[in-house]
């Protein structure tokens, strides 16, 4: 269910943390709550080359507590092979127990949508449940067509302020589209949330982090965040 701005607007539906830091932050205590959409463990810029017994304990941690975590996969637009794509999916399963993937980096352009129908299908037999393609932009429509979940912004509040969904993005269910905005401070949370909704985004986070990684730890009102999204269920 979702929750409401003071208000009376609707807010997104679920909140997805990318987490890219080390097990040894403190963050981690905060994210395992089963009210969370998802977490995206990032070890290494992926999987790693072998296993981290730290990121295996609070990879075990969340998702003992409800949370579905999300491996990620860079996968430079294209170019990389699929066959290291799939490898690296194998290893978050095998290592982490991971079943769902977070693929970045993600084209949008239309003449690319049958390279990505391949490596989804890759991903997906290699035992990905759940597949997220992070493109940062809307992309093309057929793209909605690959994936579970369409990351269609991901980027500063100076920018998200005026960001506006195509028409065929409000016609898909809320919970098909993700909203990553960093660099917002604590007053524009409520904004930056709503805005979400008038996107027609259902999965958000929002941080006042910033900096070339504002997603290496959580934003000073997380639990604010959480409060606002989840008032209602």
């Amino acid at each position: 269910m979702s929750g409401s701005e003071p208000g009376g607007v609707v807010l997104a539906s679920s909140v997805a943390v990318p987490a890219y830091f080390h097990p040894g932050a403190g963050y981690w205590t905060d994210l395992a709550d089963p009210r969370l959409g998802a977490v995206v463990l990032n070890v290494d810029s992926g999987a790693g080359t072998v296993r981290d017994s730290g990121f295996a304990d609070v990879a075990h941690r969340t998702s003992a507590a409800g949370v579905r975590l999300s491996g990620y996969v860079d996968t430079a637009y294209g170019h990389r092979p699929p066959a290291e794509i799939e490898e690296e999916v194998r290893r978050y399963r095998l290592w982490y127990g991971v079943r769902a993937v977070f693929l970045d980096q993600v084209s949008a352009m239309p003449e690319h949508v049958l390279r990505y129908r391949r490596i989804v299908a890759g991903v997906r037999a290699r035992g990905a449940r759940h597949v997220v393609l992070n493109h940062g932009v809307y992309p093309d429509e057929a793209y909605a067509r690959l994936a579970d979940l369409l990351v269609t912004f991901e980027g500063p509040w100076s920018a998200y302020r005026h960001v506006r969904a195509p028409a065929w993005a409000t016609r898909l269910p809320a919970d098909r589209f993700c909203h990553l905005v960093y660099a917002a401070p604590r007053p524009v949370l409520p904004r930056a949330l709503a805005r979400a909704r008038r996107c027609n985004a259902g999965v958000v986070y929002i941080t006042d982090r910033t900096g070339a990684n504002p997603w290496d730890g959580l934003p000073e009102y997380f639990s604010r965040e959480l409060s606002l999204v989840y008032a209602g269920g």
